[in-house]
């Protein structure tokens, strides 16, 4: 064993400029893997963090529409025509019946143009929200505080405005006290929202503006299909979310009649439908992504096979040689197996490696948590390793075979 490893290190020194384009393929399929992997499990990261940041841990959200994924129009028709639109008078019901015992907020939006002076900010995200939204779900802010229920009540046109908002209506000072103005109506910013999305492109996230609800209706009006509505128990209850969502949904259930036996007509949405929706299409995804990019080992593999044949024919006279002086079939074909093992698992050693620098300067540029995952390094050296015997397989047994009269008569 020992000496063969030597003699395929010695083979592999000799022709190094050979060596290494062989290598390319795997280099390049193990590589591409351990990205992709880890692009895959940052994206998985950041789905969840930002799922604990936009709706909280323990919170849930009611409409009449609220289930993820995409639905046929019948479908969607069909659930339109059996649910019931949740608007004002059933948050109403459900505050008075059980708000003692939990926590309630409308959620309803809109896209419109925000102002302030001579500068425009286009297609930031109104929010109708109630002063109770911060107990809800994480609203962290920088600067300033939330509104509060008086302001609310008193349909005060306060706003707390999203990070991108304010790098751009007030690149140089403070927003705090100062007016922005939307639909004609002058808003005081009493507060600013910590930055959620990475560096780059303006997001959704970064671009809210939260105004009490009742001067977002007072603005825009109830919708037909009425608004989303928070829950989340209040803490000196301990009671669990699923025991909070349970006291709504039998409150909602009484406001819209619906019978003993039938099933809700309305919709739930809890953060962990949201982790295992993200989970399945990420799944997916890996399933279809990382096959694709493992084809590459295959043809690194193929590469491998070709310059291995070739090896043979051109050290046919040496595997004569050795063979007369008593080597047998096992030793001479261990000698090229190890070779073609081998150059597979340096390749999948300089891949995995340009892969985790490449990983590394992306989570640094683009401010974003990626890391290989152990599973994924795991995968992509062992099926180099694979790729390897079974590429160096057909050779050696090849080399092995020759018979040494044969052999020793090759020029």
């Amino acid at each position: 064993m020992k000496t063969a490893f030597f003699l395929a290190l010695d083979s592999l020194r000799a022709h190094k400029l050979r060596t290494f384009l062989t290598l390319l393929g795997v280099i390049i399929g193990v590589s591409s893997v351990v990205m992709v992997g880890a692009a895959i499990d940052g994206m998985g990261s950041y789905a969840e963090m930002t799922t604990s940041k936009v709706f909280g841990s323990d919170s849930y959200l009611v409409a009449q529409i609220a289930q993820l994924g995409r639905a046929s129009r019948k479908e969607r028709a069909e659930r339109l025509r059996r649910n019931k639109p949740i608007r004002h008078d059933e948050l109403e019901y459900l505050r008075q019946t059980t708000g003692d015992r939990v926590y309630y907020s409308p959620y309803t939006q809109r896209i419109d143009d925000v102002k302030h002076e001579n500068t425009t900010f286009e297609a930031a995200t109104i929010l109708g929200v109630s002063s109770t939204l911060p107990e809800i779900r994480e609203v962290s802010l920088t600067e300033g505080r939330f509104f509060t229920d008086q302001e609310e009540r008193n349909r005060q046109g306060t706003a707390v405005i999203g990070d991108e908002l304010r790098a751009t209506l007030f690149p140089d000072t403070s927003p705090i006290g100062k007016s922005v103005r939307i639909r004609g109506y002058d808003f005081t910013v009493v507060g600013v929202q910590e930055k959620l999305g990475s560096s780059g492109a303006r997001t959704q996230q970064d671009n809210p503006v939260y105004i009490p609800a009742t001067v977002y209706w007072k603005l825009y009006g109830e919708t037909r299909g009425g608004f989303a509505v928070f829950g989340k128990a209040r803490p000196e209850t301990g009671m669990s979310m699923e025991e909070a969502l349970d006291l709504t949904r039998v409150a909602l259930r009484t406001r819209f009649h619906a019978k003993p036996g039938q099933p809700d007509n309305f919709e739930t949405l809890t953060p962990d439908a949201i982790r295992s929706f993200v989970d399945n299409i990420l799944a997916l995804v890996s399933a279809v992504v990382i096959p694709v990019t493992a084809i590459s080992l295959v043809v690194g593999g193929i590469v491998i096979m070709n310059i291995m044949l070739v090896s043979v024919t051109e050290r046919t006279r040496e595997i004569g040689i050795r063979k007369s002086l008593g080597a047998r079939q096992s030793d001479i074909r261990l000698q090229f197996l190890i070779e073609s093992v081998l150059m597979s698992a340096v390749g999948g050693t300089i891949g995995l490696g340009i892969g985790w620098g490449v990983v590394a300067v992306a989570s640094r540029v683009l401010e974003v948590e990626l890391g290989i995952g152990v599973g994924y390094a795991a995968l992509a050296v062992v099926v180099s390793s694979v790729v390897g015997i079974a590429s160096g397989w057909y050779p050696a047994s090849r080399a092995a075979k020759l018979d040494p009269v044969e052999a020793l008569r090759a020029e």
